[in-house]
């Protein structure tokens, strides 16, 4: 996977450490999956056409008068 070894994935996992402290891995893990997930669904209903704004009744009536 993109030429990485068992040695780099540490060394980078030491510095992720490093920097944002041990109790901010798991909230930016987190937020990092919840846009993969948003991305991923936007992209989804576009090609099902499900993006396209849903109009209310109420708004229907007021664009017939």
């Amino acid at each position: 996977m993109f030429g990485l070894g068992t040695t780099e994935l540490i060394i980078l996992l030491a510095i992720l450490v490093l920097l944002f402290g041990s109790s901010k891995l798991p909230q930016l893990g987190a937020g990092l999956g919840q846009g993969i997930r948003n991305f991923k669904k936007s992209i989804k209903g576009d090609r099902d056409g499900e993006s396209k704004p849903e109009i209310s009744d109420k708004s229907k009536d007021e664009h017939k008068s």
